[in-house]
């Protein structure tokens, strides 16, 4: 799936869609840790990660932008770390002048006032005034390889990302996971939309039948039922 179409599809969707799209295709739902949200309201972020591993100088991001490609997104690993931030404003304006269209970063970021100006979407744990003040080896795969929190982002992978954080995908994925995003979309808005016009979530959903199912069954969970009447509010 190109680029164009990727952030075409994804412009009315949700993270959140796409994480129960992933739950329902069976696909390990990752997301990058709570605390990363994007620096900005409204921004918004979807495709091919590119990752790099940040071990003190700016130059591992240099030459990532060196390979991006239009519309990739990079993806730093700093660890988490929160004594020092690692991305500022020169950082995002080459990556924009690379095509990079947003950042995602597990660790800080800096120069907040430039960045909202730049207007580039980036993902971060926070801000800190101070850069890195260390210099570590760089690892053979910091081109090829971060994390983020739990997860390992490789250039298979996409990110998507909005108000309610960051989630990875594997791209060979992305049509059903799409897919499945928009029919969970579609029918949870045909829910809002009833109960908006007086029709409680429970009638729509039979929660009395569910209830009565259960005291034959105390093994039926509300999901088998959900999935039974063709719900979406957990999945």
């Amino acid at each position: 799936m190109d680029t164009h179409e990727l952030v075409r599809r994804f412009a009315t969707l949700t993270t959140a869609h796409l994480a129960d799209a992933c739950v329902r295709a069976g696909v390990p739902v990752r997301c990058a840790p709570a605390p990363m949200l994007p620096l900005f309201p409204g921004a918004r972020v979807s495709g091919r990660a590119l990752p790099a591993r940040h071990v003190g100088s700016v130059d591992v991001f240099l030459e990532a932008y060196e390979q991006a490609e239009p519309g990739d997104v990079l993806v730093v690993d700093n660890g988490g770390r929160t004594d020092e931030a690692c991305v500022g404003d020169l950082a995002a304006l080459e990556a924009q002048l690379a095509g990079v269209q947003g950042v995602v970063i597990w660790g800080l970021h800096r120069d907040t006032a430039d960045l909202r100006a730049i207007g580039l979407p980036l993902f971060s744990q926070g801000s800190l005034a101070t850069g890195p003040l260390r210099l570590d080896p760089r690892p053979a795969d910091a081109l090829t390889a971060a994390r983020v929190g739990e997860c390992t982002v490789t250039t298979a992978d996409l990110v998507f990302g909005d108000e309610d954080g960051v989630l990875f995908a594997p791209a060979e994925r992305a049509g059903k996971l799409l897919a499945l995003a928009e029919g969970i979309r579609d029918t949870e808005r045909r829910q809002a939309e009833r109960i908006r016009a007086g029709v409680s979530l429970r009638a729509q959903v039979g929660f009395d039948g569910y209830l009565a199912a259960r005291r034959d069954n105390p093994a039926l969970t509300f999901r088998e039922h959900l999935r039974a009447v063709g719900g979406a509010i957990e999945e």
